[in-house]
C-alpha cells in the first residue's frame, strides 16, 4: 500500500436541483472533509446547463473554506462569457478547474465555439497564466466517440501539452484496463499524473444504465453478482464496498498517484472505502 500521506484523494459532487438536495450536500461535504481530501469538484451539465447552479455551489463551498474545483466547458458560451465566469472564480479564490469538452446545445454551430478541452485549456492559460491548476478527463476504456485507442491517447496528450496539470479518468472496474492505458500513455510521452476515477456501487440499475452510455465496462462476473442480490440492498452495498476497496488497493499498490471518488452526493459508501484503505 502506498504511503497515505502521499496519496491524493478528491471527491466529486453534482449540483443539486432542490433545496433539500442542497441541504443534504452541506452535510455530505462536511462529513467527507474529515477524510482530508485534496479538493472537491462540482460537475457541469451538458452545454453548461447547470452553469449558475454549479457556480453557486462552488462559490459557497469556497466561502466556507473548502478547496473546490468547478467543472467547466464552453458549451454555448462565447469567449467573453467564459472570461467573465473565470474571473468570477478567480476573484472568489478558486484556483482549480476541471476543463472538459462541452456538448454543444442543439441549434448552435460547432464551428462558432471552442469545444475541445485542449482549446479550453489553452484559452485559460492564455488569459490566466498559471493561476489555475487544470485537470482534464481521461478514458482508460476509451471515449465512446474515439476513432481508435491510439487516437484517444493522442488527444489526452494534446490536452496535457496545452497546459493541463493532470487527468482524472472515467470510472472503471477492471484494473488491467487502467494499467494497459497507463503503459500506452507513457509510450506516448505522457508524464503528468493520471488519477483513477472511482465509482462506489449503490444502485445496480442506475450504474448499468450509465455505464452503457459512457462506455465503462462492468465485467460480466461483477454484473452477475450484482444481479444476484435482487432487492437485497444491504448485501449489494457491502459487496460493492469490498470490491471497490480491493480495486483501490490494487491501483495504489501499482503506483496510482491517488483516487478521485464519484460520490453521487452520498457520504457512504465512499467514506467506508477510504477508511478501509487507511487513507483518512
Amino acid at each position: 500500500m502506498s504511503d497515505a500521506s502521499q496519496v491524493h484523494i478528491s471527491f466529486e459532487f453534482f449540483p443539486p436541483k432542490t433545496d433539500a438536495g442542497r441541504e443534504k450536500l452541506v452535510t455530505t461535504r462536511r462529513e467527507l472533509q474529515q477524510l482530508k481530501p485534496e479538493y472537491f469538484s462540482v460537475t457541469y451539465g451538458a452545454g453548461g446547463t447547470t452553469r449558475d447552479n454549479t457556480k453557486g455551489i462552488v462559490t459557497q463551498m469556497r466561502s466556507e473554506g473548502f478547496d473546490v474545483a468547478p467543472h467547466l466547458s464552453f458549451g454555448g458560451d462565447d469567449k467573453n462569457s467564459m472570461l467573465a465566469l473565470l474571473n468570477e472564480y478567480k476573484n472568489a479564490g478558486i484556483n482549480r478547474i476541471v476543463a472538459l469538452r462541452g456538448d454543444m446545445p442543439s441549434g448552435v454551430g460547432g464551428a462558432l465555439q471552442l469545444v475541445y478541452a485542449n482549446e479550453l485549456v489553452a484559452f485559460i492559460r492564455e488569459h490566466f497564466g498559471e493561476h489555475f491548476y487544470l485537470a482534464v478527463a481521461a478514458y482508460p476504456e476509451i471515449h465512446p466517440e474515439a476513432k481508435s485507442y491510439d487516437d484517444d491517447v493522442h488527444y489526452l496528450k494534446g490536452k496535457l501539452d496545452a497546459g493541463a496539470n493532470s487527468a482524472i479518468t472515467q470510472y472503471f472496474f477492471n484494473p488491467d484496463a487502467f494499467f494497459y492505458f497507463m503503459d500506452h500513455c507513457q509510450r506516448a510521452g505522457i508524464d503528468k499524473p493520471i488519477y483513477p476515477g472511482i465509482m462506489p456501487i449503490t444502485n445496480f440499475k442506475n450504474l448499468s444504465r450509465f455505464s452503457d452510455i459512457c462506455g465503462a465496462e462492468i465485467p460480466r462476473w461483477i454484473r452477475k453478482r450484482l444481479e444476484s442480490f435482487g432487492d437485497d440492498q444491504e448485501s449489494l452495498v457491502n459487496f460493492g464496498i469490498d470490491l471497490i476497496s480491493e480495486l483501490c488497493e490494487t491501483l495504489l499498490d501499482n503506483d496510482a498517484p491517488g483516487l478521485h471518488f464519484y460520490t453521487m452526493n452520498q457520504i457512504e459508501p465512499t467514506r467506508q472505502i477510504v477508511l478501509n484503505l487507511d487513507l483518512a
